[in-house]
């Protein structure tokens, strides 16, 4: 049986045709030693086609259809035109070796060429790809090499090529930030409370919070200069007039031994800096919530913005989170209690993670290994959601976090819940008449749009139409005078013409006068 090969360069696809295998008898060995050697790979293997790309987009195209193994119409019709064709109802006598196993399943389904891709083909694959630029004649010295490096820029570049907007890579930076933030700013506001204790023992009893300890400390600087005048200001920072006049109290008797000015100044400083490090915290916790509302809408909905960002943090991303079955997520972050259990044959963690949940701290003892085990389901299916599909909306997380409530209800009291199959497909028919009013606003509003422009378009009509009337009784009434003033020119004309001729016929009487008196 004939043996024709694939290859898939970077300039086009190669069909090559291998002669007198069964001499080799198919040794992998046998092929392997004779790969190095053209004089010996030459006589095996030999070109029987080469179908260059037209351009590097297509190049790009052909080869993301190859390593999804998928064959396109160009590889299909380039298939089909330099096989031996085969007669209907009869087996083929060749095969096709391919480097991608997908792809010769799908040339087969489609075209019923056999395919196969072993070892034996992998090796003859290798001495066309060591080799291909000897087969080719036209190829200039150089050429493969661009195309190559071109190709493998275009293609990692198009492998890499994401939404901005839905980087998990910066929930998962904000969320390590976050959690360095918080023992930095606790172990900075503790050395705050010890060093101004040296000089403000009772402020400690009086004010818990480390962020308002580090603002009063700031604000009161030496406590031999509280007065009343400082309740006011007190009572803005803390809320509490009561404890505003406490820290004043407390102030005038404190125990506590002076401080030089420089030593006051030093932890105002100190002080000032785990206050910018505290309003930080609160900027990057609002920024962590804006990107967890644009990446996992339906995780964060479901479960919280901070648990759902430990989640993506500690599977890597979101899309490794989602490729987590809900048993794996339900103990993420309890890995060391699972190995310990598996190797003490004790009994396994039931929740790793999602333990800092709201809704396992609401059930009961006996019930947090089911209320654990229900909210990693929940949570695994919001994030299939989140991570594969097209446009971002919380409707899914919402309905899911009322099935995890009906859920606690059940457990409680008994109250049976609605099904999931139900739940979702209320969600779809909600999304679905919401695009569908959307799409009606839109043409509603492109019919009054369109309306509008008839509307403007008709007064623009009418005031076109009125103008050009006006010009028109214009132009008659212009021309109507001017045909007054013509006829009352020839009139004139005709006036002075008669008197004219009066004129004439008196002179002619007076001359004839005058000639008889002369004769006379």
């Amino acid at each position: 049986m004939a043996m024709y090969l694939l290859y898939e360069s970077s300039s086009g696809y190669g069909l090559f045709e291998a002669h007198g295998l069964d001499e080799i008898g198919q040794n992998t060995e046998a092929v392997r030693s004779s790969v190095s050697d053209l004089s010996r790979f030459g006589r095996v293997v030999q070109l029987t086609a080469f179908h260059p790309f037209e351009s590097a987009l297509d190049a790009l195209n052909q080869v993301n259809a190859v390593s999804e193994g998928v064959m396109t119409d160009e590889l299909r019709s380039f298939l089909e035109l330099n096989l031996p064709k085969v007669k209907e109802g009869k087996k083929p006598k060749f095969s096709l070796g391919t480097s991608e196993p997908k792809l010769g399943s799908h040339i087969l389904e489609a075209t019923k060429i056999p395919c196969q891709s072993n070892e034996f083909v992998l090796e003859l694959l290798r001495g066309v790809r060591l080799h291909f630029d000897r087969f080719i004649k036209d190829l200039k010295p150089g050429d493969l090499e661009k195309s190559q490096l071109g190709l493998a820029h275009s293609y990692s570049r198009a492998k890499v090529k994401f939404n901005v907007n839905r980087v998990d890579n910066m929930v998962i930076q904000a969320i390590f930030l976050l959690d360095t933030l918080d023992k930095d700013i606790n172990s900075f506001a503790m050395r705050v409370r010890e060093w101004y204790s040296w000089h403000f023992p009772e402020l400690v009893k009086i004010v818990n919070d480390n962020y308002l300890y580090a603002r009063v400390s700031k604000m009161i600087d030496d406590k031999s200069k509280l007065t009343e005048d400082h309740i006011p200001m007190l009572t803005e920072v803390l809320g509490d007039e009561d404890k505003a006049k406490e820290v004043v109290e407390a102030g005038k008797a404190s125990m506590g031994q002076d401080l030089s000015p420089l030593d006051l100044i030093n932890v105002q400083t100190f002080a000032k800096k785990v206050m910018d490090l505290a309003d930080y915290r609160k900027k990057l916790y609002d920024y962590l919530v804006a990107k967890m509302s644009d990446i996992a809408p339906n995780l964060a909905a479901l479960i919280g913005d901070m648990v759902g960002a430990r989640l993506i943090s500690h599977a890597g991303s979101l899309t490794n989170l989602a490729k987590c079955p809900s048993s794996t997520l339900q103990i993420l972050g309890a890995e060391k209690a699972l190995f310990r259990a598996l190797k003490t044959r004790g009994n396994t963690p039931k929740y790793g993670l999602i333990f800092h949940s709201s809704f396992i701290g609401r059930a009961s003892a006996k019930n947090k290994g089911r209320i654990a085990r229900y909210l990693a389901n929940k949570c695994s299916i919001a994030s299939r959601i989140d991570c594969f599909a097209d446009g971002a909306t919380t409707a899914f997380g919402e309905k899911l976090r009322e099935q995890v409530e009906e859920r606690l209800e059940f457990y409680d009291k008994g109250v049976a819940p609605r099904k999931n199959v139900d739940v979702m497909k209320e969600v779809i028919e909600n999304l679905q008449n919401k695009d569908e009013e959307g799409k009606e606003a839109v043409e509603s509003s492109g019919k009054k749009s369109k309306k509008k422009k008839k509307a403007k378009g008709e007064e623009e009509e009418e005031a076109v139409n009125e103008e050009k009337s006006e010009k028109k009784k214009k132009r008659k009434m212009e021309t109507e005078e001017e045909s007054e003033k013509s006829e009352k020119k020839k009139k004139k004309k005709s006036k002075s013409g008669g008197d004219e001729e009066t004129d004439d016929g008196e002179s002619k009487k007076k001359s004839k006068k005058k000639k008889s008196k002369s004769e006379e």
